[in-house]
Parts: structure tokens; sequence; C-alpha cells
């Protein structure tokens, strides 16, 4: 591989957790072979293994290996022992670097349970709360929820690790509590927050406002409108944004507006209708806000659908909290670089031709330099 691939700078400043008598593989090595075969097709730290015993020439051209590749219960163990958090922020900032080559604006906040790591979390497995850039389509910070504990608690954590100047952060329900909000704030960024019965004042202070606006015929409101049709389904989106509404509950720091997406769909003859509320600190139009809302949900199908049918995240069973998280950083980065890799085909048969192919596993790592 040329020497200009660089990326294992991003691990020079993380803290390595074993005693010196047990460090007979260099970290960085580590990494980096459990980066390149989890964009190969490894799903376990035995797959890893073998991938770099089977790369081990290819791999010996970028990396020192002073004794040969590590076996899966040293990859295991290292993974165990890091710090998830300063892994996490590692593998965050070389993200980061794109996005700013490529422009970051909207980041997406969404957790995911992992089900066959077995946890003592509110979803009673390993729960991963992740910062998704809607834009570039990359992972820019992971959280795990502690045991014993919530999203809620993880969102702050993940929020803090993270440059929120000029971005637009969007979360769902969970993640709708005025704290929260302040800390977006405080922090230079702008929020989108979806408005559910866990906070029921505001949801009733925000269909109030609705209410009069309806009775005012919507005058002064700004209004946008959709219509998609395919896969024998006809779906309606009507926006309706409301700025600096009244009779909000105190405390929600910068709220500029509140929005109500209706939803009308007709799916092979059935009907139905549904209406969503948000509360933002963003003074954008209505057409603006319906791009936002609906870049947020692409991290369920950009990150999350693709972790469990292409990186078959929630059959994995890595049996400790902190090696199963840090190994879902290592499968959230690798999906982000094959995403950007403009080669046609799913990012399943991406893996495969990077299994197969050096070249291109070469080309997968090289595209991601920043400018």
């Amino acid at each position: 591989m040329p020497t200009d691939v660089t990326f294992t700078r991003f691990f020079a400043d993380l803290p390595d957790p074993r005693v010196n008598r047990t460090k007979r593989h260099r970290l960085d090595d580590i990494l980096a072979i459990a980066l390149c075969a989890v964009i190969a097709g490894a799903d376990s730290f035995e797959g890893i293994e073998r991938f770099g015993e089977a790369r081990r020439d290819w791999l010996g051209r970028f990396l020192r290996l002073p004794h040969g590749i590590p076996s899966h219960d040293t990859f295991n163990r290292v993974l165990a022992a890091l710090d998830r958090k300063a892994f996490a922020a590692c593998f965050g900032r070389w993200m980061a670097e794109l996005c700013q080559a490529t422009g970051l604006r909207p980041i997406a906040i969404d957790g995911k349970a992992v089900r066959g790591a077995a946890g003592d979390t509110f979803s009673g497995c390993l729960h991963l709360v992740s910062a998704w850039a809607v834009e570039n389509g990359v992972i820019l910070g992971q959280e795990a929820v502690a045991d014993g504990s919530h999203e809620i608690a993880a969102i702050p954590e993940l929020l803090r690790v993270l440059d929120l100047k000029g971005a637009l952060v969007t979360i769902d329900a969970a993640g709708c509590q005025k704290e929260i909000a302040r800390q977006i704030r405080d922090q230079g960024g702008d929020y989108l927050l979806a408005v559910k019965g866990n906070q029921p004042a505001l949801q009733a202070a925000v269909h109030a406002a609705f209410d009069r606006a309806g009775e005012a015929e919507f005058a002064g409101c700004d209004m946008a409108a959709s219509v998609e049709d395919g896969h024998g389904r006809h779906e309606e989106r009507y926006v309706t944004v409301i700025r600096d509404p009244d009779g909000l509950p105190p405390g929600w720091a910068g709220v500029g507006a509140v929005v109500m997406v209706g939803r009308e769909r007709e799916v092979n003859g059935t009907s139905g209708s549904t209406a969503h509320f948000y509360l933002t600190s963003l003074r954008a139009t209505a057409a603006e806000l319906a791009g936002y809302i609906r870049g947020h949900w692409g991290v369920e199908n950009g990150l999350h659908w693709c972790l469990d049918v292409t990186f078959r995240e929630d059959a994995n069973r890595t049996r400790d909290t902190t090696a199963g998280a840090n190994l879902g950083v290592v499968r959230r980065v690798a999906a982000s670089l094959l995403k950007q890799d403009p080669a046609k085909g799913s990012l399943r048969t991406k893996r495969l031709n990077a299994a197969l192919d050096p070249k291109y596993l070469e080309r997968v790592l090289q595209g991601f330099q920043a400018d």
C-alpha cells in the first residue's frame, strides 16, 4: 500500500491499556488490521485474524508487524481494554476531516440495539448511540449506553465530543430534553427535536399553537407540500411552520419555530394519515425543514439497516461490553468508508470486492483521505 495512506496517525494519541510485557504487537497494527478486515467482510475476531493471515504480505507493506499477525484472542483483549470514548474520538476525528472537506450541516443522533450482545441497559442489550453526518454519509461519533442507563444519558456525552458549530442536530423524541437543547445551543449548533408524549406540557403547548393557527387559517405560517408515488404507495406530505410560537413552557433554549408534518398515505388501497410535531431553534423555510426531517431518518437506512443486513451486527455476540462497543465503532467506520467509494453495487458486494482485490481495498482507504 502506498506510504501516503496515513489513517493510522489518528490512533497516535490513543492510550495503550497494555503493560509492556504484553505488547508483542503494535497498537496501530492491531487497529489497522481490524478495520481492513471488517471492510473486507470479517464479522468476528476469528475472521479478523483469518484476514490478517491471508493478507499478511499486503499488510506488511504499510504496517510493522514485529511478531506477525495477532491472534483473535489478542484482538478481543485489546478492544476490550481500550477506552471506548477515546477510541470513538480517534475515528471521529478522521471522519470529521472528510466532512470539513465536503461541508457538514445536518447531524442525526440515533440509537441502535445490538440484540445478540446482552447488556444491562434499558433495551436489555448493548445499545449504541451514533452521530451520523446525513449529507456525507459518515459516522462522526458513538457512545455506548452505560449499564443501568438510557439513551438520554448517552446523548449529552456524545454531543460533548462533536464540533457543533454551524451544524443542525436532529434527534427523535428520546432526546427532546431541555438540557440537550441547551447543550446544542451552547456548543454553537441548532436543534430539531421530535415532540411526543414524553414531554406532555411541551406537546400540549405545540398542539395548542397549531390549533390557534388553524383557527386563523394559518395566516403568517410558512407551508410546503410534496407528493410521492412508487411501489404501490401514494404519499402526500404537508409541512407547516409557526415561527416564534407563543405559549411554550419556559426553559427551551433559543426556540425559533414549531413544525407540523402531516402525512396522508395510501398503500395497496388502504389509506391512513398521521401528524408529527417538532421543535427547532432553526429559522428556516418549511421546505428546508421538511428536507432535514426526512434526512434524519436516513440514519435508519443509511447506517442501521446496513449494519444488520451487511455487517450482521444484531447477530454479533461479543460478550465484553467494551469490546462490543469498540467493534461497533469499527463497523460504523467501515460502512462509512464503503459508502464513500463510487463503485457500483451494494455494500455487501463492495465488501466482497475488498476481500478479493487488495487494490480495491487500497482504493477504499485512499479515497477517504481528506484533500
